[in-house]
């Protein structure tokens, strides 16, 4: 249910980039999740989504679309529209992805992003290169300019260090600070707590240090402190227009679910603190 608002409101603020077919079908389920079956006495008219906005271009056309797509959903409880939700938004390209604005050396304008498999690099939207964590020895940056130290292997078409440029240092910063959380969840098996010291990995300069649990200890935890079910309170958009009671699953907001709407407990307590720059598995 957690990761099903959150694509809600990725799709609702525009950060989850996909087509807009995509984006009317994962509205529709959203429609499903809260006021349940369509009504044949909607008389195909929109109207009943109470004009509410569930992406920024969002148009006529698309109200109907999303009406359509939820004409197929009768039947489905609120967990079942949420499951379908995160299966569609799952197999969208760009689910997850961050643009950054940048420029490479020869200040061609670029989007750079990190995911669990490394640095993914964008020409508008269409990604044109991945630098994969194996294939990094080292991020750093300096002022404006972050840089990719490749492991020889890596070189290619590159030479052992790729450079790009942001508008600012608190934007280049960032970045970095994002890819070392990345790496260090995804790559590592767990993370030392160690008091900060100076060695030859560590230089003058800006230092961080991912101080939380990595992914492998978040799916040991939750396999340990595995809950099958949690009876939790469902909460809906105070936009929508309300359907009769009758066709929501027989619940009104605010009140206890039953058990198809329950969800696993999972342990995500990830924090951060200083260190320096990284040195990449």
């Amino acid at each position: 249910y957690l990761f099903a608002m959150q694509i809600k409101r990725d799709l609702h603020i525009g950060t989850l980039l996909c087509s807009d077919n995509t984006a009317a079908l994962l509205a529709s389920y959203i429609v499903q999740a809260e006021i349940g079956d369509y009504l044949e006495s909607y008389n195909n008219n929109p109207s009943y989504l109470g004009g509410k906005k569930f992406f920024p271009h969002q148009t006529a056309e698309h109200e109907i679309r999303i009406m359509n797509f939820h004409k197929n959903h009768v039947g489905q409880l609120s967990a079942d529209a949420d499951l379908n939700l995160l299966d569609i938004a799952r197999k969208v390209e760009l689910y997850g992805i961050k643009m950054h604005p940048a420029k490479d050396h020869e200040q061609v304008n670029l989007n750079l992003s990190v995911a669990h498999m490394g640095i993914l690099v964008f020409q508008n939207i269409t990604k044109i290169n991945t630098f994969s964590w194996a294939k990094i020895r080292k991020l750093s940056f300096k002022r404006k300019k972050f840089l990719i130290k490749l492991q020889p292997e890596g070189y290619g078409y590159y030479k052992d260090t790729v450079e790009f440029y942001f508008d600012t240092r608190d934007e280049c910063k960032n970045f970095w600070k994002k890819c070392i959380e990345y790496h260090a969840f995804f790559r590592c098996v767990t993370i030392k707590r160690t008091q900060r010291s100076r060695s030859k990995l560590l230089t003058r300069g800006s230092s961080f240090r991912y101080n939380g649990r990595t992914q492998k200890e978040v799916v040991e935890y939750a396999r340990e402190h595995y809950v099958k079910n949690r009876t939790f309170t469902r909460s809906y958009s105070n936009t929508r227009t309300v359907a009769p009671a009758t066709n929501r699953a027989s619940r009104s907001p605010g009140t206890a679910l039953k058990t198809s709407d329950t969800m696993r407990s999972h342990d995500t307590n990830l924090s951060s603190t200083d260190s320096t720059r990284h040195q990449t598995r």
